[in-house]
């Protein structure tokens, strides 16, 4: 029977679009709580076999068929990854009542898919054993000889366009075009949704916690393919925050989560603040679980109160780790560390590191291995919510192919956040370094400094990031109490994030870095430990660690009053899984204040990128364009996270 040419389009809510959800990840969650006789690591299954066992009643094999006719590639390919029928295909089914049930999800699924491209006059018809899935008996019964056949057509029709657009109520001041709703463009579903969202939220940051969206109507007119839109919003009153309560704490205090959450009574509502607050909690590592709930309704004193509900996590850890460099040699390091030492999430973590392994010539030798312990306790919301306190002490033994060092430094830093983005921070540190180097053994420095830093970090994701950027500027004056030297540290670093197509599946990465040292005389006056080298998995790829030095007379490697590095990654997710990087590093050192960049190195080289929860798992290889003689040829590294 044809449609009239105008009828109401069901409203489209968030429960359904959870609910298709809910159905996607189901199946997957069960095949991975069921499989046996098998090993995996990061999803690379190492022996045993594909078997699953299932306790399926009556099971059933089907056969799909998925024709969507003239649909073009981009909606081909979104119906496809719609279908639960396609995706399920080896999968068999409970009972050939089971096979009916998933065809009517399966349809259901395909037709909201059609509304959010617009294509509202779009018809999906399916039949199984060649029978209308409509006409079918309440218990259908197949013929099982073999798969039984599912066939899916699927006629797009028309693209809608929207027509009329209407705000009311409390949203009646506010411009639709500011919403993406623009007469003439697409009227997908998730355009509207997302609209009503945008509203109500831009009203609820007017301090109004009760903003309601009262009616979305979406009346479709077949004849001229348009969609009338009516959104209606009541905002409320604006309200400010009431009392905050905390629940679920155990260990950490109460007080503290309140205070660190930074919400105050009286303040004015903000949905932005809720969130933030949240995200503050859960970044002190203490907590499995954060939420932060608003009540329903005002108080009598027209204030809002808010609930924070939090489950606390292990707060004792311990781990081990490993790096390697095909130049460098291997490492491994061990921690143990407390996340809520004092009852207000304070940490405390000790560590050792051992490194230089791959370069061992007599395994006795255990001497010339790189050797760093230390202790770290940081106090989060020192003396205002936004600040943070951190003392470290840490000792070292060093042997590189231009100096060996052993060093002792202390250090109290304090922490200041500005804004979400933005933090500064100021400390002193003393430190004793006993060295040998080109300029002769038994060098001995007692150095003081005051550093003083800026932090800005706007990146989506701190170990794989595909938008935004991180910056770094560090100045630290010293003064050396043996030698009488004073001398200043400048350095600072630039990287950016640029994601293109669809999930940020392309990202171009680059980074630069500069540093100078101002003051201090000759450079022997200054710690080797404080002078510049570059080279290595941190720098440029393909040269040995700290190899790209200025060099002696005797061609012993000095370390340089300044440098420069530039990163460059194109990072292309191949799978979801999978990734390859290709890159180009450069970078010089000299030995004047300012970079003269007589002598650029550059390495390039390609890596592999496995994606994992925690971050994803990287193998570099790399060659110096340009290399020293003698110098290394190529170089292999691995670590977790990406490089920069």
């Amino acid at each position: 029977m044809p449609r009239p040419s105008g009828w109401i389009l069901p409203k489209f809510s968030h429960a359904f679009r959870l609910g298709l959800a809910l159905t996607v990840v189901s199946p997957l969650s069960v095949g991975i709580a069921s499989q046996a006789h098998a090993f995996e690591i990061f999803g690379i299954r190492l022996f045993g076999g594909d078997e699953v066992d299932r306790d399926i009643i009556d099971p059933v094999d089907y056969a799909i068929t998925l024709d969507t006719g003239d649909a073009d590639r981009a909606l081909r390919k979104s119906l496809e990854r719609t279908s639960l029928l396609v995706a399920d295909e080896e999968q068999r089914v409970s009972g050939d009542l089971g096979l009916v049930i998933k065809a009517r999800d399966d349809r259901d699924r395909l037709i909201a898919t059609l509304y959010e491209n617009a294509l509202y006059g779009g018809i999906v018809t399916v039949t199984i054993g060649g029978q209308d899935l409509d006409s079918l008996p309440p218990n259908p019964t197949f013929d099982r000889s073999s798969p039984v056949p599912v066939s899916i057509t699927v006629q797009p029709g028309p693209t809608f366009t929207l027509g009329d657009v209407r705000l009311e109520g409390d949203a009646a001041r506010l411009d639709p075009a500011e919403f993406d709703l623009v007469r003439g463009d697409k009227a997908g579903s998730l355009t509207i949704l997302k609209a009503a969202e945008a509203i109500a939220l831009q009203l609820k940051e007017e301090g109004r916690p009760l903003t309601a969206v009262t009616r979305r109507d979406v009346v479709a007119d077949h004849e001229t393919q348009t969609v009338d839109l009516t959104i209606a919003v009541e905002a409320g009153p604006v309200a400010p925050l009431g009392a905050v309560t905390v629940k679920g704490a155990r260990s950490v205090d109460s007080e503290f989560i309140a205070y660190y959450s930074r919400l105050r009574p009286g303040q004015t509502y903000s949905p932005e603040q809720l969130r933030k607050a949240g995200e503050r909690l859960r970044t002190l590592g203490v907590f499995s679980s954060v939420t932060v709930n608003e009540a329903e309704s005002l108080e009598a004193d027209g204030s809002l109160p808010v609930g924070i509900v939090v489950s606390e996590g292990k707060h004792r850890y311990f781990g081990i780790g490993a790096s390697y460099s095909s130049v460098d040699g291997g490492g491994i390091e061990g921690y143990w560390g407390h996340r809520n030492l004092f009852g207000e999430a304070e940490s405390l973590r000790i560590e050792g590191a051992v490194r230089g392994l791959g370069e061992l010539e007599n395994v006795s030798d255990v001497s010339s291995l790189d050797y760093t312990a230390g202790i770290t306790f940081i106090k989060p919301g020192a003396f205002v919510p936004s600040g943070t306190l951190e003392a470290s002490v840490k000792g070292s033994t060093l042997e590189t192919d231009f100096y060996d060092a052993a060093t002792f430094t202390g250090k109290v830093s304090y922490a200041y956040e500005l804004s979400d983005f933005d933090t500064v921070s100021a400390g002193v540190s003393l430190a004793y370094d006993s060295i040998d180097d080109a300029f002769g053994d038994d060098n001995e420095y007692l150095t003081f400094g005051v550093p003083i830093g800026y932090i800005r970090d706007t990146r989506d994701n701190r170990l794989n990031a595909t938008e935004g950027h991180y910056g770094t500027m560090t100045l630290t004056p010293s003064y050396d109490f043996f030698g009488q030297t004073f001398f200043t540290s400048l350095e600072g670093s630039i990287s950016a994030y640029f994601g293109f197509g669809e999930e940020d599946r392309f990202v171009l990465a680059g980074r630069l870095s500069a540093g100078s040292l101002i003051g201090g005389g000759d450079l022997s006056a200054i710690p080797a430990t404080r002078r510049f080298f570059s080279g290595g998995g941190g720098s440029v790829r393909g040269y040995a660690f700290q190899e790209i030095t200025p060099y002696s007379a005797a061609d012993e490697g000095t370390g340089g009053r300044s440098y420069v590095t530039a990163n460059l990654e194109a990072r292309i997710n191949v799978t979801d899984t999978i990734g390859i990087v290709p890159f180009l590093d450069i970078g010089t050192v000299t030995d004047n204040t300012v970079p003269d960049f007589n002598d650029i190195k550059m390495g390039a080289g390609v890596g592999l990128r496995y994606m994992t929860p925690f971050g994803p798992l990287r193998l570099d290889v790399a060659v110096p364009l340009d290399p020293y003689d003698g110098g290394s040829r190529y170089a292999i590294y691995a670590g977790i996270g990406q490089s920069f």
